[in-house]
C-alpha cells in the first residue's frame, strides 16, 4: 500500500472491477487508534490486522514512518464462514 491514503484508490479500483473476497495489505502506516479507518472506508469488508506504530508510539513521540503494518480485508459475504 505504501500508506493508507495512497493505496485507497487502487483498492477502490479493484473492488469496482474485480470484487475480490479477500485483500492482504501491508505498509498501511496507520496508528492502532486509526485502524478503524479501513472499516469506514471499505464498508463491504471487515478488517483485522495490526499496526507497526504501536512500539514507536509507546517509546515516545512519533518521528517519521515506521515500516510495516498489515491488515486483511474480508468480504462481509464470507463472514459466516470466517473464524474471526
Amino acid at each position: 500500500m505504501h500508506g493508507f491514503h495512497q493505496g485507497c484508490t487502487v483498492i477502490d479500483d479493484l473492488i469496482n472491477e474485480i470484487k475480490p473476497d479477500v485483500f492482504l495489505l501491508q505498509e498501511h502506516w496507520l496508528t492502532p487508534s486509526n485502524l478503524n479507518t479501513f472499516e469506514h472506508r471499505f464498508s463491504d469488508y471487515f478488517p483485522f490486522g495490526s499496526s507497526a506504530m504501536s512500539s514507536c508510539l509507546e517509546s515516545g513521540m512519533l518521528r517519521g514512518r515506521p515500516f510495516g503494518g498489515v491488515i486483511t480485508l474480508v468480504s462481509k459475504t464470507l463472514r459466516n464462514y470466517s473464524i474471526f
